[in-house]
């Protein structure tokens, strides 16, 4: 395990700012995306023509990586891998500019995702996924002394779909709300997000204060089907909803309403794999550096732009 270097003081100010100068600590998944981009549709029982290629991915990372991309002064994260990706990882997440903390675990291999990646205008994906050792990060895993010098913490809704990572999130809110560090959370996945439950997700996301779904996690939340209407519902119970919404932009809601419809940027899609992680990252590093909900859902959507124009959900490395 490689440890995390320690930022410079910083404390928050609210659900929506942070004070400038502190870290950002990122805890979530860190996997091997295998990118297979087809021209047509899928040919069952026979080949189908595809470009493929093998990138670094997983939520958490891709986050991180964006964070770091869009300005935050220092990018922590906390992962858990296998042995035989571990150093790859490593290496590719301190190229962004990431300090990586990685667990390398004795049994389970990296989580792999098969992203099957629509050629056509939509660019739309589907996902196999094995999460491997990433769902296997636990209580043990987390030192208090991971929060020294962070402004925020930032989870990756991935990490409730397992027991031991759900008790590493339960660990790692407790230690956050007891130093005054806000804390966020996406998602992650509608299709887990189903299985696990709504009334579930929510009762153990409580304390959380910044809450970014893509607008089916919001509808699957609040069983509303519209998208403004469940993103209000969900600032009943989060300070803060920031709702992505794809090409239709982002809700930013609190209170029980909807404070602000973003517009999103217009963009010509190759791979919409880790649109959400770049949002998510690029609107987490301009809270870091002094701006408003609005503003940084403004720099998620230019970020999420330029991801999509882009095959695999990093952004480009420095230089």
């Amino acid at each position: 395990m490689t440890g995390a270097g320690r930022g410079a003081a910083g404390g928050p100010d609210s659900a929506g700012t942070s004070a400038a100068g502190g870290a950002l600590l990122v805890v979530g998944d860190v996997i091997t995306d295998v990118v297979a981009r087809h021209a047509g549709p899928l040919a069952a029982g026979t080949d189908t023509a595809a470009s493929i290629r093998t990138v670094p991915g997983g939520a958490g990372a891709n986050v991180a990586c964006w964070a770091a991309a869009r300005g935050a002064a220092e990018v922590r994260l906390l992962g858990r891998v296998g042995a035989e990706a571990a150093a790859w990882h490593e290496r590719e997440l301190a190229a962004h500019g990431v300090r990586p903390r990685l667990v390398v675990d004795p049994l389970a291999p990296t989580g792999t995702v098969i992203c099957l990646v629509d050629g056509g205008a939509s660019a739309e994906r589907t996902f196999l996924t094995d999460s491997g050792a990433s769902l296997r990060l636990e209580p043990a895993d987390w030192s208090d002394a991971l929060l020294d010098g962070v402004a925020r913490l930032h989870l990756s809704g991935y990490l409730l779909f397992s027991e031991p990572s759900r008790a590493l999130v339960t660990v790692a809110l407790q230690a956050a709300r007891a130093r005054g560090v806000p804390v966020s959370l996406d998602p992650a996945s509608a299709g887990f997000l189903g299985e696990l439950g709504a009334g579930r997700f929510l009762a153990l996301v409580e304390g959380v204060d910044v809450l970014l779904p893509s607008r089916d996690e919001a509808c699957l939340l609040t069983g509303l089907t519209d998208a403004a209407d469940a993103a209000a519902e969900l600032s009943l119970r989060v300070p803060l909803v920031v709702a992505k919404r794809g090409h239709e932009g982002a809700l930013v809601a609190r209170s029980g309403k909807v404070r602000a419809r973003v517009p999103a940027v217009p963009a010509a899609p190759r791979d919409t794999t880790g649109a959400g992680d770049a949002f998510t990252g690029a609107f987490l590093a301009a809270l870091l550096t002094g701006a408003g909900p609005e503003e940084a859902a403004e720099e998620g959507c230019r970020a999420g732009a330029k991801a999509v124009e882009r095959v695999g959900g990093r952004p480009p490395l420095p230089g």
